[in-house]
């Protein structure tokens, strides 16, 4: 049996704006290796990298706690909604407009799935086009989805909720209902519509609800 990984997430690289608004990373060294020379042997050098960023950068997932006071940080999500979850690709790159309505999500078997929103819009990463006229759910879809019950809800464009509404309906209602959300997904035309395992953990801090992730796909 052939196994095969195929990433779905970005590459993070120093002043990289992936929301329009947010700063880009700062990456520096803490410890150099010109440096290090003067605390090791001879011959030994290290780096020590140094990251300066806000927590919504590159590929992220969104915790309850990026909406809610009260909802659960990154430390709180279970790695059964993260980690070698069932996936299926809703393809949505035939849509008329940016809004994503329920039935594009009906008829499908979506409990405890990763659920990846195929639109194409990553072709549009890191260019003007990227925040202009993206692909959101509505918030109708959103509850659709969120009485599904998957694992996770993602999407490889620049917001799952239409960003010139600010109460935020997508994050709301699936944030609420205790599914996290992963943005900036990337390549998923690579995928099969089903037969995949998705991952994407992020690091397990508490009292943050945000931060980027390595996703990817593994084919069987």
């Amino acid at each position: 049996m052939t196994r095969t990984l195929i990433d779905v997430s970005h590459e993070i690289e120093a002043g990289m704006v992936t929301y329009p608004g947010l700063p880009g990373p700062v990456i520096s060294d803490h410890l150099s290796r010109a440096a290090s020379q003067a605390v090791y042997a001879d011959g030994t050098t290290f780096q020590i990298g140094r990251i300066e960023m806000v927590a919504n950068t590159g590929t992220y997932i969104d915790a309850p706690f990026h909406r809610f006071a009260e909802g659960g940080d990154l430390a709180d999500l279970p790695l059964t909604r993260l980690a070698d979850v069932p996936g299926v690709v809703i393809d949505v790159t035939r849509r008329v407009g940016p809004a994503l309505d329920v039935e594009w999500f009906a008829g499908w078997d979506l409990r405890d799935r990763a659920v990846l929103i195929r639109s194409g819009w990553d072709a549009h990463w890191r260019t003007p086009q990227y925040a202009d006229g993206a692909p959101f759910l509505t918030r109708l879809a959103a509850e659709f989805l969120a009485r599904a019950q998957p694992a996770l809800v993602g999407i490889d464009s620049v917001n799952i909720d239409n960003t010139q509404d600010g109460t935020r309906p997508a994050h709301t209602v699936l944030l609420g209902a205790g599914i996290p959300v992963v943005e900036h997904l990337c390549g998923l035309q690579l995928l099969p519509v089903q037969g995949f395992r998705f991952h994407c953990v992020p690091v397990k801090f508490r009292g943050v609800g945000t931060f980027p992730v390595r996703a990817y796909a593994v084919i069987e």
